[in-house]
């Protein structure tokens, strides 16, 4: 796991702790941390340090894809930075169908048979990410790994990856990045605290 990108993460505060006013997922978990990845689309250097750390853990871990695949809305920047240097096709599935026109789930071109590799800015409960697996598979492609800039490791999400038969490499995690805070002085005891409680039972934090 690269302490370098949790640093970066810090650095542009797309990370923001705020135990007092929780944030509330999709999925209906309060979390007193939030990580938003897409503010790295606007610092050049970050987001090219982070494209190219995906093709290093491409190349090393998956067999050579045919198409890279962005997951909507925070995979379709850096999927597709990764797809250009990779010089590979470029497509994104969307969370759902559109309710107009073709009513595509997946924009671009994919056709049976090629290998993609699906690109995430965070993987958290792994819902969202395996939709757009799933996406892939009814549609012909075959999946040979996801990777996303940050997991925050919960045991439900290892759990569906695994079920789902998707390996997920990502490139920092949710123990790297509290490390690097720590060391930054980016949250003080009290928050720590707060931050293990909740990652041992985030399901039940404050419901």
């Amino acid at each position: 796991m690269s302490p370098k990108i949790a640093d970066n993460l810090l650095r542009i505060k797309a990370v923001q702790i705020n135990p007092e006013t929780p944030y509330e997922w999709a999925s209906g978990w309060k979390s007193p941390i939030y990580c938003d990845n897409r503010k790295t689309l606007s610092y050049p250097d970050v987001r090219s340090f982070i494209r190219d750390e995906f093709v290093k853990t491409i190349d090393k871990n998956m067999s050579k894809p045919d198409v890279i695949a962005g997951v909507a809305t925070g995979g379709i920047g850096i999927g597709a930075l990764v797809a250009e240097k990779m010089n590979l096709p470029f497509v994104y599935i969307r969370s759902s169908a559109k309710k107009h026109g073709m009513q595509n789930m997946i924009e671009g071109v994919l056709t049976k048979g090629q290998k993609v590799v699906v690109i995430e800015d965070l993987v958290s409960t792994g819902k969202s990410s395996l939709l757009a697996v799933d996406a892939i598979r009814e549609a012909g492609g075959e999946i040979i790994g996801m990777s996303a800039i940050f997991t925050y490791g919960f045991e439900k999400a290892e759990k569906a990856f695994k079920d789902a038969n998707c390996e997920l490499y990502t490139l920092t995690n949710y123990s790297t990045l509290i490390d690097r805070a720590i060391a930054e002085k980016y949250i003080d005891k009290k928050n720590l605290e707060t931050l293990t409680q909740w990652r041992l039972m985030p399901d039940k934090w404050r419901q």
